[in-house]
């Protein structure tokens, strides 16, 4: 049985290399139809859209090749990222710019030392820059000075220091026996008995 003859080639051979070369570009084609839907539908919303890019492709190769060049240039999950990753920086800036005051609760600016409502005490300045500093540095970022620790802070570690000495913890155990204060008990410690004279 013969092949049908395209062209009007009678040559066997020749014939279906023909017929190959028709069955390839229909498959190519097909194949652009379902790539021209797939990429649609990763990077359009809209499904009126994507219908009409898979109509446009059924020109053969035109319609896929005019698609492809007037695609979004970003698939919809890219974009969403994109919108998560602008809104989380716009809130970080947000955060950052404007705190509020632990006193009245109103918004104030990083940099002010003083709320210009309720006239609280926000942060103290560095004694070199005069900047302002969070009360929990050690030195100052902008000029490298030295900070000396928050004097609560000391009395609170010489505090806690005076009470696992030993001796502190049995001052404190005789004081609670006796009645008298621990700081009494340390003052009578602390006075020098006067030598006594020797006796003849």
């Amino acid at each position: 049985m013969r092949a049908i003859a395209l062209l009007g080639v009678e040559n066997d051979p020749l014939n279906m290399v023909l017929w190959l070369l028709v069955i390839a570009l229909v498959a190519l084609w097909l194949a652009l139809v379902w790539w021209t839907y797939a990429d649609a539908r990763r990077r359009i919303d809209d499904p009126v859209l994507v219908a009409c890019a898979v109509g446009a492709s059924l020109f053969p190769f035109i319609g896929s090749a005019v698609y492809a060049i007037v695609r979004p240039p970003e698939t919809i999950l890219d974009r969403r990222e994109r919108e998560v990753e602008i809104a989380a920086a716009e809130a970080r800036l947000r955060a950052l710019a404007q705190l509020r005051c632990p006193n009245c609760g109103l918004d104030v600016e990083r940099a002010f030392l003083r709320c210009p409502h309720c006239l609280a005490k926000l942060r103290d300045p560095c004694p070199a820059c005069r900047r302002p500093l969070d009360p929990r540095w050690q030195v100052c970022p902008y000029c490298e000075a030295e900070l000396a620790p928050p004097a609560q802070a000391v009395q609170g570690a010489s505090r806690r220091r005076q009470q696992r000495t030993p001796a502190a913890r049995t001052l404190r155990n005789a004081d609670a026996r006796s009645g008298g204060s621990v700081a009494d008990r340390q003052a009578g410690a602390r006075v020098e008995t006067p030598p006594q004279a020797p006796t003849a």
